[in-house]
């Protein structure tokens, strides 16, 4: 088997992407598709893919009003993980980390998932009994995690302090099985595969409009004119208000931007990903060698894609006091995302009030690591009108008060 480095297979990658992109960057739509999704990013991509690889349903357009892994799928800090408290939430999230062990099999495309390992820190007595009651739940949920002490978290990661001057390391919860994977690639990886079942995607085309008669959606007006369609899916992350607004209902959601930002690229040191929640900060090293660095989403509503002072102030000083080697780093670029926040921090892939008409939104903080299960459930949603991994994130649990609460156990703001 021909092997090659990290750095020939992100050129092997990116070359690939060049070549079979330019077939449909200007691919002008057809009159009528049985399935519409908006939004080609990670979540959408995946969506049009197990529509046609599990159901069938070929028929499909992809509209996306920038470009292809433009918004949040190319914006993110890459993290795969599945050890989260509620139950519902644990299965999906495993169901995605469990396929993206395969998925660049699946695919025949290279996504770079390294099974790293994941750990999240406890700096408080608080979030000690927090993670392990986290590692009992996902025990009995088939998870595999567990609690480790100081020493493991020396052990697994050597350039850490556990004795920080605010906040020092009192244990961590280990996902040895999490990692990361190249979000580009994932998005190339479904993108490719769509393309190669006969789907559309169409780039370059924002949706002005929703059409609908009787009760039920008809077809979308775009830049480039009306289509038609037999169902919707709308999966816009922080633009998902926007789009449900023009299909006639409201979401219970929130846009803010969660921003990031990378070092200039180091020799290895660091080689699991690691979260702070007290301190909100978490960190990687990628296959280039920079630290990816991310904290805790904006505190005010906003659709900003771009980083700020304050930003790199906050999380940059709060990961010193825990990787003081980090001080000497200069920072090689930064960026943000637009996220949409639920009440409970937990998604919605839900039936809408508009016939025929799907949402997929409400992932926050935590949407890459939740790409090939969110596609999975939510394709089966849209098929079937039913899927189990769907079944507690509907729009009804808000009315009901089925409120599935992540806002701790998910770690950084999410």
């Amino acid at each position: 088997m021909k092997r090659y480095s990290a750095f020939a297979l992100v050129r092997e990658a990116l070359n690939d992407h060049k070549g079979w992109s330019r077939a449909w960057r200007h691919a002008q739509p057809k009159d009528r598709y049985d399935v519409i999704i908006v939004g080609a990013g990670g979540h959408g991509l995946a969506t049009a893919y197990y529509l046609g690889k599990r159901f069938g349903i070929t028929n499909v357009a992809i509209i996306e009003k920038g470009w292809l892994g433009g918004g949040n799928t190319g914006r993110n800090t890459t993290i795969i993980r599945s050890n989260y408290l509620q139950d519902p939430s644990a299965a999906i999230y495993e169901k995605a980390r469990d396929l993206y062990e395969g998925l660049s099999q699946d695919l025949n495309y290279n996504v770079m998932f390294s099974p790293r390992g994941v750990l999240m820190l406890a700096q408080t007595h608080h979030e000690v009994r927090g993670y392990q009651r986290t590692a009992h739940a996902n025990r009995l949920q088939g998870v595999e995690t567990e609690f480790v002490g100081p020493e493991k978290v020396k052990e697994i990661v050597p350039i850490i302090r556990l004795d920080g001057p605010r906040y020092p390391v009192l244990g961590g919860l280990w996902q040895p099985r999490g990692g990361t994977a190249r979000h580009d690639a994932v998005a190339w990886g479904y993108a490719r595969a769509c393309s190669a079942m006969g789907m559309d995607i169409i780039q370059n085309c924002e949706v002005t409009g929703v059409r609908s008669d009787n009760g039920q959606v008809t077809g979308v007006e775009t830049t480039k004119g009306a289509i038609a369609c037999d169902k919707l899916g709308i999966v816009v992350a922080g633009h998902s208000g926007v789009l449900a607004q023009m299909a006639g209902f409201r979401l219970p959601v929130e846009s803010v931007a969660l921003q990031a930002l990378v070092s200039e690229p180091i020799k290895p040191c660091m080689d699991v990903v690691v979260m702070a929640n007290t301190v909100h900060g978490y960190m990687s090293q990628s296959d280039k060698g920079e630290m990816v660095i991310g904290g805790g989403a904006d505190g005010f509503n906003n659709y900003t894609q771009r980083g700020s002072f304050q930003h790199v102030e906050e999380t940059v000083r709060a990961l010193i006091e825990t990787f003081p080697m980090i001080s000497r780093l200069k920072m090689l670029r930064q960026w943000g995302g637009i996220v949409d926040m639920t009440g409970d921090r937990s998604p919605i892939l839900s039936k809408t009030p508009l016939g025929n008409c799907f949402i997929n939104c409400g992932w926050g903080t935590g949407g890459f690591k939740a790409i090939p299960g969110s596609g999975w459930g939510f394709a089966e949603l849209m098929a079937k009108g039913e899927a189990p991994l769907c079944e507690a994130f509907s729009l009804d649990r808000f009315s009901e008060g089925r409120f599935i609460d992540e806002s701790v156990a998910a770690g950084v703001a999410h």
